[in-house]
């Protein structure tokens, strides 16, 4: 027999020892049989010196691999690890596993689509303070200090002075502050209020605020902006209407209401009004030269609306399967 068919033979021997082995131990006996100091592959080693010189790379290449593969083999089997084990064996002709896709929460899905709509008639994005002074919160929106106003929203005082915002309204003076005019600015953010959690109300929620400032502004340019927003948001055949309201910086002032197919009823959806000539004053500006007006929507209430939610709880709780519907 060549020193060739011998390897052969050795191979397709501990192949076949190699497949019946059931544990570590049973591996170190196989390793001493085949590649300890008098195992069989040593013996082959011992043959290479019969060959001729010119056969003797191609006989060594083949003995070397020849151990490196039943040293890999073995080794295999003592890590626990062993390639041929069928708990590692992949079929690619499988399908693959399917993995869901995430979303963004339906609020800033809503926020999304409002920002949208006012983007493309030219208002820019603005961000404030969630935790402001009252100055900026109350004193500067013509709310002063016992203000009967104050009334109408329950507060979070962090310190004496200091709020958790009740309204997204606090960023029209900080950008008013800041800016020269003319202005066009919608600020989206969370507020808060000390009210009872119930399926209308909770104790944080979410705005969109609108400023626009120039020199030649008038109720009706805020009337056409918001019937175009409504529009925009729930359809061109959604019906609203406009009721006289109260707010103490803007003046005269309105809300606006859609009417629920849902709940067969009209639900309001924002406040707005003309900037108060007091709170110009409160930033520098002269109210006989500039004018604006200003708006102020529930996030919350738009979502429900828009795709039919009954409970402003569900937004907050983490349900998946209420998320997952959007």
């Amino acid at each position: 027999m060549s020193l060739k068919d011998s390897i052969e033979s050795v191979k397709n021997d501990f192949l076949t020892e190699f497949a019946s082995i059931g544990d570590s131990s049973s591996s170190e006996i196989l390793k001493q049989k085949y590649l300890g100091r008098n195992g069989l592959v040593t013996e082959l080693f011992k043959e290479l010196g019969k060959v001729s010189s010119d056969d003797r790379p191609l006989y060594g290449q083949l003995l070397n691999g020849l151990k490196n593969e039943l040293f890999e083999k073995i080794s295999s089997v003592q890590s626990g690890s062993d390639s041929n084990d069928s708990s590692d064996y992949v079929d690619i002709a499988l399908p693959g596993k399917s993995y869901s896709r995430g979303s963004s929460h339906i609020l800033e899905q809503t926020f999304t689509d409002i920002k949208k709509i006012f983007g493309e008639i030219g208002f820019s994005v603005a961000y404030g303070p969630e935790i402001d002074d009252d100055y900026h919160n109350f004193t500067a929106l013509n709310v002063p200090e016992h203000h009967p106003a104050r009334d109408m929203q329950d507060t979070f005082f962090v310190d004496k002075d200091i709020v958790l915002r009740t309204h997204t309204s606090n960023v029209q003076i900080h950008l008013m502050e800041e800016k020269d005019p003319p202005l066009r600015f919608i600020v989206p953010g969370r507020v808060y209020r000390n009210e009872s959690i119930s399926y209308k109300s909770y104790c944080l929620f979410h705005q969109v605020e609108g400023l626009f400032v120039e020199k030649n502004v008038s109720f009706g340019q805020l009337k056409g902006t918001l019937e175009y927003f409504v529009k925009k948001m729930f359809g061109s055949d959604r019906k609203m209407r406009w009721r006289p309201s109260y707010f103490p910086f803007t003046e005269p002032s309105a809300e606006v209401d859609i009417w629920d197919e849902q709940r067969n009823q009209w639900m309001e959806i924002l406040g707005c009004g003309m900037v108060d000539p007091e709170v110009f004053k409160s930033v520098g500006y002269d109210p006989k030269v500039w004018r604006g007006y200003a708006f102020g929507m529930g996030v919350e209430r738009i979502a429900m609306l828009k795709h039919g939610i009954d409970d402003i709880r569900l937004f907050y709780n983490g349900d998946i399967r209420f998320l997952r519907q959007f």
